[in-house]
């Protein structure tokens, strides 16, 4: 994936999910299985997009990731929620909540 593919979907989406991981980061593999059961059961239209923010240094940089785990969620094509390191599902499935709703009901 390219950052302009990457650009487009976002464009293109209702929603997406950026989960940057790295291949060393236990924090970060052991938090993708369930933020993907959280996503595919709370936000189903939501696309989620997986990263190893070394593989994909060019988009990392560009989106300034700076510490690993980072989720950015985007709605309407613009940055929404953007977390690091220590995320909190619960918060981060109370902030979704309402605009997601909004969007797709």
């Amino acid at each position: 994936m390219t950052l302009e593919e990457l650009q487009q979907t976002i464009k293109e989406e209702v929603g997406v999910l950026l989960y940057f991981s790295g291949e060393h980061c236990s924090v970060c593999h052991a938090l993708r299985p369930k933020f993907k059961e959280l996503f595919d059961k709370e936000f189903p239209q939501l696309r989620q997009i997986y990263l190893d923010a070394q593989a994909y240094a060019d988009i990392s940089a560009h989106y300034q990731v700076l510490s690993l785990p980072t989720i950015l969620v985007f709605l309407d094509g613009r940055e929404f929620i953007r977390e690091g390191r220590s995320v909190s599902l619960h918060q981060l499935t109370e902030q979704l909540k309402r605009p997601y709703g909004m969007m797709t009901s």
